[in-house]
């Protein structure tokens, strides 16, 4: 997301967010119609199919506009994070008229293939599906060009939609090109590779919509600047146990853990912390709650408790490291957390045992609490 993104007004988002809407609503009525009467005309289900596949992009501008508009509303008891998510939704059904349509003339296609028939060609033909063309890719650039103004998933799905139908009506085209030189009737194959093609943009868009209303992980770019962020504060001694929660393209939460010495009084420390928690919304639109985790760096005894524990468990296999090192109890428990990667050789029971014994035998005799972590961004 860039400077001018965050800066952005969520009314001014919505206002772009309708315009887009609107544009493409008008573009997309004048496709169908016209595509649809040549179609009519022609008896062609290629140009059919495409013709319904712009009826279908009709629906989902207005389903942008309705997403847009709904989650433009502001939060309210019954939604205290607010309404942004609305646009994930609407961007789902449009999803699913995509892939029912696709189902739809996939069925067609293979009964033109059965029983193929004579296309009906005349120069209009062409000169509907060029200017089709145009239409198309003009609103593709429209879409992609309001949707990076506003860091929009909803349009630029959209205007990759919008793209690939640049190239499905290149094919139909193709296809009539084709049947009126050489008198071949390819149109029902055509019109199948259309249905496919349409069939898997439908599902791939459902997909990533449902990831977005599931809570999908944040990009490796968005990490790294947090990352970045917290690397540039000089008063803490580290981080880890980073999460986020997205509300919405504007509406992002995340919690961190943040160790800083115990020796410091408990006004020093809301301090570090309030000023992580401002550089964050500040610079990167992100409302953060930071945990304090106090670390006793002047204990002899814990600095050695620290480095014989890291040496084990880095030892019992690669990518694993532990934080939060607690000793408690009168000096009997070790607590403390495992970082576990992903897909790693041993379960978190293989990796308890291999700690517990080597503790034993390097460290001493201690009661060990370990939490094994896996679903966190940054250790």
């Amino acid at each position: 997301m860039t400077k001018e993104q965050k800066q952005l007004t969520a009314q001014q988002r919505t206002k772009k967010g309708i315009l887009a809407g609107i544009l493409g609503l008008g573009s997309n009525i004048i496709l169908f119609v016209s595509k649809f009467m040549i179609g009519l005309f022609s008896g062609s289900v290629s140009i059919m199919a495409d013709a319904i596949n712009s009826l279908s992009d009709t629906a989902s501008s207005v389903l942008t506009l309705v997403g847009f508009k709904i989650a433009a509303k502001p939060a309210d008891q019954e939604h205290p994070y607010g309404h942004e998510r609305f646009e994930y939704i609407s961007g789902l059904f449009v999803s699913i008229i995509i892939t029912y349509v696709g189902f739809q003339f996939l069925e067609s296609s293979i009964e033109k293939i059965v029983r193929p028939e004579n296309v009906a060609l005349s120069p209009i033909v062409f000169l509907v599906l060029i200017v089709s063309i145009l239409l198309k890719f003009g609103q593709g650039k429209m879409y992609q060009t309001i949707a990076h103004s506003i860091d929009s998933e909803t349009l630029r799905a959209t205007a990759k939609d919008s793209y690939n139908d640049v190239f499905t009506t290149l094919a139909v085209l193709v296809s009539a090109g084709v049947e009126w030189l050489t008198g071949w009737r390819i149109d029902g194959y055509i019109g199948f590779a259309l249905a496919a093609y349409i069939l898997y943009s439908g599902v791939m868009m459902l997909r990533d919509f449902v990831y977005e209303l599931l809570g999908s992980r944040p990009t490796q770019k968005e990490i790294t600047e947090m990352e970045q962020h917290l690397n540039s504060c000089d008063d803490i001694l580290g981080y880890h146990d980073l999460l986020v929660h997205t509300y919405g393209p504007s509406k992002r939460f995340a919690s961190v853990h943040i160790e800083v010495d115990e020796s410091l009084d408990l006004n020093q420390a809301h301090k570090i912390i309030d000023s992580i928690e401002k550089d964050f919304k500040k610079s990167l639109s992100v409302d953060l709650v930071c945990h304090l985790d106090p670390v006793p760096v002047n204990n002899e005894k814990y600095r050695e408790i620290l480095r014989k524990l890291k040496g084990i468990i880095q030892s019992a296999g690669e990518g694993l490291n532990l934080h939060d090192l607690r000793i408690i109890r009168q000096g009997k428990v070790l607590q403390f957390d495992v970082v576990v990667p992903e897909k790693f050789r041993l379960s978190d029971e293989e990796i308890e045992r291999l700690i517990r014994i080597q503790v034993e035998q390097r460290i001493g005799v201690y009661q060990l609490e370990i939490t094994f972590d896996h679903n966190y961004l940054l250790y």
